[in-house]
């Protein structure tokens, strides 16, 4: 890249972010506004990348080690699919820095130059607007192409990034494909950008299960075409996890989870107990534990909603070994 096009981009930089009413009108101005001010960065800033040193980077993958097991298969399968275009794979903990990666062997003097590689902090607050500190900062799939970028040295980039979120909703990890092809086309960005998301969202999916491993996995209905809404039910049919998009469509944080939510609530009437029909005991220890979570732990209520007496209710949780208190 020309030192005339880095200069230009320094100044454009500088122009944009002087602007009062930029951010509001740009979410791109507004990460090149943070940058300049809020972090204090340099748009003309040289130097590559900060890395964690060894130690700091394996305590970086323990902390997502979960999430990265979970993310193995997906990170194969997205490799393959772009790897030939000369594109890496970068899966990045929740600070920006790259704890696995996926690259050619004939592509990777090239990209640990650049400084796609494990290790680097790529966070928004240390490299300026770019596609995986800002996919952080701003929680959101984003493509951040070229001269998008706030430092100069970075304008040679394409980077394809969508965040990968835990099984308690939060923001845990981010997908990255980047290139540094000159003749990469924004349709082709495009491809990679639904590419990314598509792998991120099963990786989340795969994380989910595993972190429920005893439980029955369902999908929420309604959730939306484009992302999965997935759920966690015990052995009485009663949500106890819920994937950030059935959190987001139902409202259901990690408080009103604690409760232990009915799954009819959200599936519907006869949902839990028709799927295991044929374990009498089981279904009716389900009934009595959904009447008590509808109704905060009222044993008077919960009856009352069953249709039978209080007395009825207490020798029907005394024979199933259940305790007074929800």
């Amino acid at each position: 890249m020309s030192g005339t096009h880095k200069a230009s981009h320094v100044d454009r930089i500088f122009a944009i972010a002087s602007d009062t009413g930029a951010s509001a009108r740009s979410a791109l101005a507004a990460s090149w506004v943070r940058s300049l001010h809020r972090y204090g960065l340099d748009p003309a800033y040289n130097k590559p990348p900060k890395t964690l040193t060894e130690s700091e980077l394996r305590q970086a993958r323990d902390r997502v080690g979960p999430m990265l097991n979970a993310a193995q298969g997906s990170l194969d399968t997205l490799f393959q699919a772009v790897g030939g275009t000369g594109c890496c794979v970068l899966f990045t903990d929740s600070d920006g820095v790259p704890v696995d990666r996926r690259g050619h062997i004939t592509d990777n003097e090239t990209f640990h130059r650049w400084g796609l590689w494990t290790g680097a902090i790529w966070s928004e607050d240390s490299e300026g607007t770019n596609g995986i500190g800002t996919c952080i900062a701003e929680e959101r799939a984003l493509t951040i192409h070229r001269d998008q970028h706030f430092l100069a040295r970075n304008i040679g980039l394409s980077c394809s990034v969508a965040p990968i979120y835990d099984h308690r909703g939060r923001i845990a990890a981010a997908l990255d494909v980047s290139s540094c092809r000159a003749d990469l086309t924004e349709g082709f960005v495009g491809l990679i950008a639904v590419a990314v998301a598509d792998a991120a969202r099963r990786i989340e999916a795969q994380n989910f299960r595993q972190s429920f491993p005893d439980c029955r996995i369902v999908l929420a209905p309604d959730v939306g075409r484009h992302t999965a809404g997935l759920l966690a039910l015990d052995a009485d049919d009663l949500i106890i996890g819920a994937s950030r998009a059935a959190r987001l469509a139902y409202g259901l944080s990690d408080a009103r989870l604690a409760q232990r939510v009915p799954a009819d609530t959200i599936l519907g009437r006869g949902t839990a107990g028709a799927a295991r029909g044929d374990d009498l005991e089981r279904a009716q220890r389900g009934a009595l534990q959904r009447a008590l979570a509808a109704n905060g732990g009222n044993v008077s209520a919960a009856a009352k909603a069953l249709g039978i007496s209080r007395a009825t209710f207490h020798r029907k949780m005394n024979r199933l070994g259940m305790h007074a208190t929800h």
